[in-house]
């Protein structure tokens, strides 16, 4: 393979490596904010997430919903349960990355040891997409039909107001 070829292989393994440490960062604080705003990392200690970031739907729009205290407690079992469940993956992606940068500190970039290390990453990212994605699934139905419709158009809105920004942005 081409330097080039690696270094678009890396520098997408890269950014996708970004986009998952930030959906682990929302699967961790789904609606955590409800009377807790430190979030449920093991290292995130003192981290404040009263924030609301990517427009409001960084717990994915469940704060919104009037959640009853059911509810809520539901939700906040269902996220205690992924995070105890999915501590060993954290743990090993956390390792794993702290690896991949090990290759570019001191002022070189060990090319061979950062494909290698991405090699391993993916797989791991993979699981944890898929994990997200039953936690998700889990947290919709403790919904009721109507804050699923409402959850539905508030996306709905949030896609429209960030597409906005795209085209203006690539403008």
């Amino acid at each position: 393979m081409s330097k080039l070829g690696r270094f678009k292989t890396l520098a997408i393994a890269s950014i996708s490596a970004i986009a998952l440490a930030g959906s682990i960062a929302v699967a961790q604080t789904v609606t955590n904010n409800q009377g807790n705003s430190q979030g449920t990392h093991p290292d995130w200690h003192g981290r404040r997430g009263d924030h609301k970031g990517f427009g409001g739907m960084r717990d994915g729009g469940f704060a919104k919903l009037n959640l009853t205290d059911d509810q809520k407690a539901k939700m906040k079992q269902l996220r205690e349960s992924f995070a105890q469940t999915n501590k060993p993956l954290f743990d090993q992606l956390r390792a794993k990355r702290q690896e991949l940068r090990q290759a570019s500190q001191g002022g070189t970039f060990n090319e061979a040891l950062a494909t290698q290390k991405l090699t391993e990453i993916a797989p791991l990212e993979a699981k944890m997409m898929g994990e997200q994605a039953k936690l998700h699934q889990e947290m919709l139905s403790v919904l009721t039909p109507e804050q699923k419709a409402q959850l539905d158009q508030a996306k709905a809105q949030f896609k429209t107001r960030h597409s906005g920004m795209r085209q203006r942005n690539n403008q």
